[in-house]
């Protein structure tokens, strides 16, 4: 389980990322761009990801983390049950998330690096 402030400060950790409201959710954002909001009441984040890491991270399982059932799914915006979810595979997915939203300088910052 991952609580909102564990969300809250992993997402804040990235460079350059806000928290603003949208709608009835927060949303967290790099350069005015959303990659991720939590919904309070239902206990759940949405972030977005490629097609590609959306399929990828679902794989582990499609009952905690999957894709929107509509337009958004298909754009890679993924659901993540805030109360499944292991750290580890919260922390690589939000991780991807910001990447894939941030600029490349910024995304770089905090992509990891493969050993080699």
């Amino acid at each position: 389980m991952i609580s909102f402030s564990s969300f809250q400060k992993l997402a804040l950790s990235f460079p350059e990322t806000t928290e603003e409201p949208h709608f009835e959710k927060i949303s967290f954002r790099v350069k005015k761009k959303i990659f991720a909001t939590y919904d309070a009441k239902n206990t759940r984040a949405c972030i977005k990801l490629s097609p590609a890491n959306q399929d990828i991270f679902s794989s582990a399982d499609k009952t905690i983390i999957y894709s929107l059932a509509n337009k958004w799914g298909q754009q890679g915006w993924t659901m993540v049950e805030m109360k499944k979810i292991s750290k580890d595979l919260f922390t690589a997915a939000l991780t991807m998330a910001y990447c894939e939203v941030a600029p490349k300088k910024l995304a770089e910052l905090v992509r990891p690096k493969d050993n080699e």
